[in-house]
């Protein structure tokens, strides 16, 4: 027997806000990291390790959205659930160690010439924009699916899900293209 999670309007306007707040506080809190000009460099050397430890998560994280794929077109629900978990938590902590990351190091320049810097920017802008965006219709889904509201999960789904999962793939693809630039070793 599936637990009723279901929520009442006024709770589901306060979450449908803070999701809101939240989807645009942290792009607009990440853009502001990325573009201070002064780093939090009292930080430490440390810092320096986190793009290795974000493309690990990011690939945990990807792995983890192709298993519940396969759990849901499975109809093991309870499955999926627990695997969308996973990738959410990976998500959360891979967000906070990149906020730490560009908040207290500077940005590498991509280093490859020719053809490949075309395709270098192309999934780093698009890998970007999809960022941006991203969270909106991903804690909309996984809220529905807490809530057990299936139909209005699946159609979130539909967007959040290729989203989610370019994001967390092309992050992988970016970190593998300018990880031979990185100057700073930890």
């Amino acid at each position: 027997m599936e637990k009723n999670n279901t929520p009442t309007a006024s709770q589901e306007a306060k979450v449908k806000n803070w999701i809101i707040g939240i989807s645009i506080a942290i792009p607009l809190a990440v853009a502001v990291l990325l573009f201070m000009p002064a780093k939090l460099t009292s930080l430490g050397g440390w810092v320096y390790f986190l793009p290795h430890l974000n493309a690990v998560i990011n690939s945990a994280a990807s792995i983890a959205l192709v298993v519940a794929l396969v759990f849901v077109k499975q109809k093991k629900y309870s499955q999926h659930g627990a695997t969308m978990t996973v990738a959410f938590i990976l998500g959360a902590i891979f967000l906070v160690s990149y906020v730490i990351y560009h908040g207290a190091a500077e940005s590498t320049p991509f280093g490859g010439e020719g053809a490949i810097r075309i395709v270098y920017y192309f999934l780093l802008i698009t890998h970007i924009l999809f960022a941006a965006i991203a969270l909106f219709p991903i804690l909309f889904a996984y809220y529905y699916g807490y809530t057990n509201q299936r139909e209005k999960h699946r159609k979130v789904v539909k967007y959040a899900y290729p989203i989610w999962l370019y994001v967390s793939v092309t992050g992988v693809i970016v970190y593998l293209m300018i990880s031979p630039y990185y100057t700073q070793t930890f």
